[in-house]
């Protein structure tokens, strides 16, 4: 067994790891280990937004972890795509890019993340970010994250945009600015035709310093304990097992899945499950693995009477022009993930801000590609933004291959039926608008004869998916929480040397993808590692719907 020493040891290259390890190594003093167990991002699929499909169903980049059977769900078992490869998640997600409602940032304030009010981390969505329209108060304009706009060249785009202003939600300029609530396009990390990663947007740039390296396809069996202090990490890789030792700091960047189970692996949990897998506690941390969220969806297809949908672009031939054209040109359908324009409302009154997310897509498919509609059509992906249901991350074993056993207990809460409903009765209602007339056929899904409350249970329990947004597992609170796993600067309670930072130390789900927001969340706690004071709070107003307590729009 040989042993390395750096000053930081980073597990895992994803969307918070690519952050962290650019900004730790900014110091030319300290040094920084990246540890991922996935290889390469060095893939034509990856790097073609259309084609955000094909990596994430390829078991080279996907850690494929499924659910347990989900009670609420008729005892489905859903599938819950994590990335296993530099750039983690960014380099097989959607490339969406939604920041969150504001609103959400001062919820986490109230649950106890002090100093993660809107305020506060307004600055560092603006450091992380080059919009590529430029930026202003809420937007960033030198940053590492480029963001930009899709073309609209569709039809249907413009229309999903109208049809919502015809139903009465209004438009927003910004959806990621002073106004999240009503329908616009949607921002997308995107960069000259290229998936813009974490890793291409941080970990890249910043390999090229000599105090920053990184080590892929391996695995971290556990972290290294003396006394309470973290001190590294074991790893193996080709068979063999060895130590890497960390001067000042072990972070961990796994992610809602992983994070927790490293923690549980190495004596950080809940004493009574570790004891059971026969694991020496280290600290008692009820609430590491606990507290899941996610955000489930499901996609509302209309038929469309105009032969302009993606459906024609779907055969080998049109395929591989797209593909021959994005390869000289990075340009044309190959170069837009087709999530273009979106929406956010809210479900009913009494609500204070957007619930309900919508993604509209020119075509009737899977978000994972794996089964299309048999003609020209178009779908929304909607669903509730912050439902009450909380699942869990344990040990299957004390063998850190095996999966850990995952269960979201998606719709066990009542409200999230209430909301599940609203979301089939309202888009029904958006797409119904005149800004359709001249697209509109007939409704594929649900289908007209779902309609009343029992038939859209039941046809939401059998076709929800989810929408690839796991969180929260590991959630910052302040230290007499007991249910709380790392404090506001992402040191973990109860050890000394061993930090989190991922969309696990979330309080809550926000509103929307999580992308955008796990990297502001890295971005600020590589300040706190580094000791640096936070960047200058934001006086930027956000908007609220006026009579929200008594106005659903």
């Amino acid at each position: 067994m040989t042993t390395a020493e750096f000053d930081y040891l980073i597990v895992g290259s994803g969307s918070a790891g690519s952050v962290v390890a650019a900004r730790l190594s900014e110091d030319p003093a300290a040094s920084v280990l990246v540890i991922e167990r996935g290889g390469s991002d060095r893939s034509i699929f990856i790097a073609m937004p259309t084609a955000l499909s094909i990596p994430m169903n390829d078991r080279a980049y996907n850690w494929f972890y499924e659910t347990e059977p989900e009670p609420g769900l008729g005892a489905r078992v859903m599938a819950c795509p994590r990335g296993r490869v530099v750039g983690g998640s960014s380099s097989i997600n959607g490339m969406v890019y939604v920041r969150g409602n504001p609103a959400d940032f001062d919820r986490w304030q109230a649950e106890g993340a002090d100093g993660w009010a809107y305020a506060d981390v307004l600055p560092y969505f603006r450091r992380a970010e080059t919009r590529e329209e430029g930026g202003d108060a809420y937007r960033g304009s030198d940053g590492p994250l480029h963001t930009s706009y899709g073309p609209m060249s569709n039809p249907l785009y413009r229309a999903f945009i109208d049809a919502g202003v015809e139903a009465g939600y209004g438009a927003t300029d910004d959806i990621n600015g002073f106004r999240q609530e009503g329908f616009g396009r949607m921002d997308r990390t995107i960069h000259r035709g290229r998936r813009w990663s974490a890793a291409s947007a941080y970990l890249k740039p910043a390999s090229k310093r000599p105090n920053l390296a990184i080590e892929t396809d391996t695995l971290v069996t556990r972290i290294l304990f003396e006394g309470r202090r973290a001190v590294g990490v074991e790893v193996e890789r080709d068979g063999r097992r060895r130590t890497i030792r960390a001067r000042r700091e072990v972070i961990l960047c796994g992610g809602p899945i992983n994070s927790p189970q490293l923690l549980k692996l190495s004596g950080v949990g809940p004493a009574a499950e570790l004891s059971a897998r026969g694991i020496a506690v280290v600290a008692d941390r009820p609430g590491v693995g606990e507290n899941l969220q996610d955000h489930l969806e499901f996609y509302f297809q209309v038929a469309s009477k105009a032969p302009i949908t993606l459906y024609k672009h779907m055969g080998p031939l049109a395929k591989a022009l797209i593909g021959l054209r994005w390869m000289l040109f990075h340009d044309g359908l190959g170069a837009t993930n087709h999530f273009e324009s979106c929406g956010f409302i809210r479900s009913r009154a009494g609500v204070a801000y957007a619930d309900i997310q919508y993604h509209f897509l020119p075509a009737a498919i899977r978000y994972d590609g794996q089964a299309q509609a048999d003609r020209h059509g178009f779908q929304a992906h909607v669903g509730p933004m912050r439902s009450k249901s909380r699942g869990y991350v344990r040990l299957a074993s004390a063998d850190p291959r095996d999966h850990p056993l995952i269960r979201f207990n998606y719709l066990s809460n009542d409200d999230d039926l209430v909301e599940m409903r609203a979301c089939v009765r309202l888009t029904r209602e958006i797409f119904a608008q005149t800004a359709f007339d001249a697209y509109r056929g007939e409704e594929l899904a649900p289908g007209p004869g779902v309609v009343s409350d029992d038939e859209i249970d039941a046809y939401v329990r059998a076709h929800v998916e989810s929408a690839y947004h796991p969180s929260c597992s590991c959630r910052m609170g302040r230290p007499d929480d007991g249910f709380a796993v790392v404090d506001r600067k992402g040191r973990v309670i109860g050890v000394d040397g061993l930090r989190v930072a991922d969309s696990s130390v979330m309080p809550s789900i926000t509103t929307g993808n999580l992308n955008a927001p796990t990297i502001m969340l890295a971005e600020k706690m590589a300040d706190h590692i580094r000791g640096r004071e936070p960047l200058p709070r934001s006086n930027a107003p956000y908007w609220q719907a006026d009579g929200w307590e008594t106005r659903q729009r």
